[in-house]
């Protein structure tokens, strides 16, 4: 029986100039350390410094001989070098972001300027290059020459692209930063610059901001510091006055839950510097995009009147940072800009609040909702305002083989939403007994295969896979105060306390954390991996009858399929859910749930192994618990992954939690998955799974 499958959503233009700016971001972000640093260094001892030093700042003579310093080779070697390795290294690891330096170097020797935008140029086009041409001989040099070839053609493919950054693209981006520079100039000498709000703050909305601030801005505004020692362009975009005021006139005019979140999301907001906590508090009412704008244009005004300016970008765009990157000779102007700017959206959010009606402000779950439409993803950090969690449920999608040691949340940027959410694991996880647990947040780019537990936002954890394949992911919607904390709380419990896990497993029902009912199987195999490990428990019928339902009742021979038919991944997910259509456990509303799931978070858990499955709204769909096994001989591409064993699941209650635990025993024994693979009769894989009679 054929069933629909869900289609993916095109993507649209917005989405797509999200994805540059965050690729952008991508490079600037790991590397913001250093910009403060150079901020600090300059701030300290250029000769307009709060500490001049003719060594350090570069200015004066020493014995006859002028002053290099360190702020001029920072800025025009040190941190292009760094976004250039960076970029290549996104493309293709280490060895493209070398051969990025190596091109990098060429565009920074012929331009003479600082070259943030050939960097970004550079490092990508040298990590691509380099991966193309590595593609040529993959797999055909002869042992014991790799090195020699992989060294010579990094060598020599790196110092061709440093010629055409020198002959080619310095000119280019010399002449784009000439150009960008004197439109700049021609907005200040106009006093046209506060315009400029006008698309800066409806674009920070859409989550567009990444593509602006640091494709042009950063850019743009380091060079001005390089020669006035400060600009006005690092603040365009950073400073916090805008969404302070709308949040301001939220606290004293609001309703509901609006004006009770209101005060939090200001802390967070102006102390935090994650700006996007107040997108939902606009897009309840449009016409607060007024505020915001009217805040950024008087902001800009002030500091173009007082002459203030930032001596390194501010982020995140924090009072605290945008206070430590402040220019000597700029504190009043600067302050005076957030503290104008602040009031200004707070006067224009009021006199909107209070002469509009509006009838739903306590909807901020609406908000969030056209918010996401509008630029195309979900906002972890807006839905924390609503206290909804993950309408897909968040299990773990891969199978656990030992105690949890190192989590990790991941976001775009690795330092906004997933800090929030990593302090507040943290705590939970401190409070509950295992401080030795680490919990660190990171951008996705730089994730790598080393963690037990990782965390993402639902839509984001597609892009966390392929890096991290070997742990336990679980997706969230509310990264302050999702449920799927009390579950990852559970799990590092069962998998660090032995005999805890038996406990928790007895008394695991339908939504309890760490079970798997609510959240999906994923969760409850990654649970039961832990409580089989633990108790070292053997799973049998008498156990599962105990539970109410017969592991033969659960998984039955007809269930098991020794060699599968399907070739893809949908129609895989169609074998395994007929196999529970036709042992009347589920509806055909089910099986295209199962399809809603993997498109949402994927099944793939690991070791040859999926094990698709409803969402959490279809579980009423489900008329009994059961379990249907589907082996591929030759395997199917699952996501990009190879699968081998497909295992469809409905369940109510705790009833299929003893199979899963089978499931998930077998799946960490490299010699039971090789017995499954050779197994020859379906009695076979019933007893690998636990099942004693049929």
């Amino acid at each position: 029986m054929a069933t629909e499958t869900v289609a993916k959503p095109r993507t649209s233009m917005r989405v797509g100039v999200q994805k540059f700016g965050t690729f952008l971001s991508g490079m600037i972000m790991p590397n913001i350390g250093a910009f403060i640093a150079w901020g600090i260094i300059t701030a300290l001892f250029i000769e307009k410094g709060w500490l001049p030093v003719p060594q350090l700042g570069g200015f004066g003579e020493t014995n006859g001989v002028p002053n290099t310093g360190l702020v001029g080779p920072m800025i025009t070697y040190l941190l292009p070098l760094l976004i250039g390795y960076t970029g290549g290294k996104m493309v293709y690891d280490v060895r493209g972001g070398v051969v990025g330096a190596i091109g990098t170097m060429g565009v920074i020797v012929g331009a003479g300027i600082p070259m943030f935008i050939g960097a970004m140029i550079m490092g990508p086009l040298g990590g691509w290059t380099m991966k193309k041409i590595d593609s040529i001989w993959d797999g055909k040099i002869r042992p014991g020459f790799e090195m020699l070839v992989n060294n010579f053609s990094a060598g020599i493919w790196g110092g061709l692209l440093a010629l055409l950054g020198f002959y080619g693209i310095s000119p280019l981006v010399s002449a784009f930063s000439t150009g960008a520079g004197n439109v700049v100039q021609f907005l200040v000498n106009n006093g046209l610059l506060p315009l400029t709000s006008i698309f800066i703050e409806p674009a920070k909305v859409l989550f567009l901001n990444n593509a602006i601030n640091h494709g042009v801005l950063t850019p743009l505004g380091v060079q001005q510091s390089l020669e006035q020692g400060k600009s006005i362009l690092f603040l365009l975009e950073a400073n916090p006055g805008p969404g302070f005021g709308i949040l301001l006139a939220y606290m004293f005019f609001g309703r509901g839950a609006a004006k009770a979140s209101a005060p939090g999301a200001a802390i967070i907001h102006f102390l935090g510097g994650i700006h996007e906590i107040y997108f939902p508090y606009v897009l309840m009412r449009p016409l607060l995009i007024l505020a915001a704008i009217a805040g950024g244009m008087t902001g800009i005004a002030t500091l173009a009147i007082t002459g203030a300016g930032l001596v390194a970008p501010a982020a995140p765009g924090s009072i605290i940072a945008v206070l430590a990157q402040t220019s000597r000779d700029s504190y009043v102007g600067v302050i005076l800009a957030v503290l104008l700017a602040t009031a200004a959206s707070f006067l224009v959010a009021s006199v909107i609040m209070k002469t509009t009606k509006h009838s739903d402000e306590g909807d901020l779950s609406a908000a969030t909702s056209r918010m996401e439409q509008m630029k195309g993803k979900k906002s972890s950090v807006s839905s924390t305002l609503t206290g909804a969690g993950s309408a897909a449920g968040g299990g773990g999608v891969a199978v656990l083989a030992g105690p949890v040691r190192n989590i990790v949340f991941a976001c775009d940027a690795g330092m906004g939403s997933s800090a929030m959410g990593a302090s507040v694991l943290r705590n939970k996880i401190k409070a509950a007994g295992f401080p030795d647990v680490k919990v660190t947040n990171a951008s996705i780019a730089n994730l790598n295969d080393d963690y037990d537990v990782v965390v993402t936002h639902q839509d984001l954890t597609e892009r966390a896979k392929p890096a991290t394949s070997s742990a336990v992911h679980y997706s969230v919607d509310n990264f302050m105060s999702s449920p799927r904390y009390d579950e990852i709380v559970e799990l590092v419990r069962e998998s660090n306390t032995d005999g805890a896990a038996a406990t928790e497993g007895q008394n695991a029902g339908a939504g309890t954390p760490g079970g798997a009912s609510a959240s999906g199987p994923a969760t409850g195999i990654a649970a039961g991996t832990a409580a089989a490990g633990a108790a070292g428990t053997a799973v049998g019928t008498s156990e599962a009858e105990s539970a109410g339902t017969g592991t033969s009742e659960i998984l039955a021979r007809e269930s098991v399929v020794l060699r599968g038919t399907a070739t893809t991944r949908d129609a895989a997910i169609d074998e395994a859910g007929r196999l529970l259509l036709a042992r009347g456990a589920v509806d055909e509303d089910y099986v295209r749930a199962m399809h809603e799931r993997e498109q949402s978070v994927s099944t793939y858990m690991g070791s040859f192994l999926a094990i698709p499955h409803g969402t959490n709204a279809a579980k009423d769909h489900i008329r009994k618990s059961a379990v249907s096994v589907i082996r591929y001989p030759e395997g199917i591409d699952w996501n990009g992954k190879q699968v081998k064993f497909v295992v469809g699941v409905a369940g109510i209650n705790n009833e299929h939690l003893h199979i899963l635990s089978s499931i998930a025993k077998v799946f960490t024994n490299k010699e039971q998955v090789a017995r499954l693979e050779a197994a020859t009769s379906e009695d076979e894989v019933l007893e690998l799974f636990g099942k004693v009679n049929a």
